[in-house]
């Protein structure tokens, strides 16, 4: 099944800038984070810069949808790299000219972000274009093991920059994968314009009307997007900030248990993104509840024991569940969605993903001086698994005769 993706050269030049600038997406994202740190010492200022990595999806997302639907996808997806590698020039020279400043990180980061509301919608809807849809299962497992190596090679790869050079080679890497990508992506077919409306201001407006119009009456569509918010709006706070808050508040040394676990976590979902296709041969909305399902047990058995094993038995638990709804998330929006709206509905997607997560992050730091940090992980857990347990019964019962 792989081989035969593999074996498909435009799906290889996919895979191989995709993969290239991914590993230096993470790179850049640290080495923002980083600065804005040494420069102000204050977390409150560092968060800043996290949020500007996530305010463009929340902005421009659906836009980034609607021209992607509206002008030659190649073409949009070099054009981008090119964009990314001039902007993280800018901050090379303005580094080693040492006139970098704090404002600087907040505009580079925003910017790139913004970029990426372009690309990334583009670049999911452009696989369905270069691979059957019978390989889509095993290609879409290719990528998202691709993503999840990336995350675990750029914090190793970061940590012996950090020992070894300046930071200012994290900027470097990330530009050097984005021209890289550029040349790698030039290479796929051309892909014309699938609406033949002329782009405009009107025009995407338009579009984006009319996709909404349509979704409204794709009933199997709404409910994936309605579960896919609730569950991540649970799943945010737990895993970015609570489990590390745990860790903290039960051992000794909270920052290495949390770096091990995500280590764990990082090689089984790895591991489950690899073998889902050979496990799992037809993805439905059953499949994608009965990974919810999994997610949903991991993180209420780490609130209802509370103990260092209990994190990671429920890390490995939720390393399963999560490859398994997120990789059939992506096979049913490509098989329910027209080739002429993908880019909106994977950007439709992510806005959604970035609204549960910025949601998630505000409502939970309210809620902590009230809560302990067990109940609320406690909570997220049996959030997770109502809402997986309400549309399962729901797809049962509209499955069965008569009722």
């Amino acid at each position: 099944m792989y081989k035969e993706v593999l074996n498909n050269k435009k799906a290889v030049y996919y895979f191989s800038g995709g993969a290239i600038s991914r590993i230096g997406d993470v790179l850049s994202g640290l080495a923002f984070l980083f600065l804005a740190y040494r420069m102000t010492d204050s977390s409150i200022q560092t968060t800043f810069v996290a949020i500007a990595e996530t305010a463009p999806y929340l902005l421009l997302g659906l836009i980034g949808g609607a021209i992607a639907d509206q002008v030659n996808r190649r073409n949009l997806m070099v054009i981008v790299d090119l964009v990314r590698l001039i902007i993280l020039t800018a901050i090379i020279i303005l580094y080693i000219q040492d006139w970098l400043a704090y404002p600087h990180l907040l505009v580079g980061s925003f910017l790139l972000q913004c970029c990426g509301c372009f690309f990334n919608p583009t670049h999911r809807a452009v696989l369905p274009a270069i691979v059957p849809e019978k390989r889509l299962s095993a290609a879409n497992s290719v990528w998202d093991t691709i993503q999840r190596s990336a995350s675990l090679i750029g914090p190793i790869l970061a940590a012996w920059l950090l020992m070894h050079t300046d930071i200012v080679y994290f900027f470097v890497i990330d530009a050097v994968s984005y021209a890289l990508s550029a040349l790698c992506l030039s290479r796929l077919p051309t892909m014309p314009a699938l609406e033949i409306n002329r782009l405009s201001i009107m025009s995407l407006y338009g579009s984006i009307s009319d996709f909404l119009a349509w979704i409204r009456n794709e009933s199997n569509l709404i409910h994936l997007f309605m579960t896919t918010f609730f569950v991540v709006f649970f799943n945010t706070w737990v895993w970015q900030v609570g489990i590390l808050l745990a860790f903290d508040e039960i051992t000794h040394n909270g920052e290495a248990w949390y770096n091990a676990l995500q280590i764990l976590y990082g090689t089984g979902a790895t591991m489950i993104s690899i073998l889902l296709p050979l496990l799992l041969k037809q993805l439905d909305m059953k499949k994608y509840i009965l990974g919810c399902l999994i997610w949903g047990f991991g993180i209420t058995m780490i609130g209802f024991i509370y103990m260092p094993f209990s994190f990671f038995i429920g890390a490995m638990l939720i390393g399963i569940g999560l490859p398994i709804s997120s990789l059939t998330r992506v096979y049913l929006i490509q098989a329910y969605v027209p080739n002429t709206m993908l880019g909106k509905a994977f950007s439709s997607n992510a806005v959604l993903l970035y609204a549960a997560n910025t949601l998630s992050l505000a409502l939970y730091a309210v809620l902590l001086p009230f809560f302990t940090i067990r109940s609320l992980i406690l909570i997220s857990g049996l959030g997770i698994l109502l809402i997986a347990c309400f549309y399962l019964l729901r797809i049962l019962f509209r499955n069965n005769p008569g009722v």
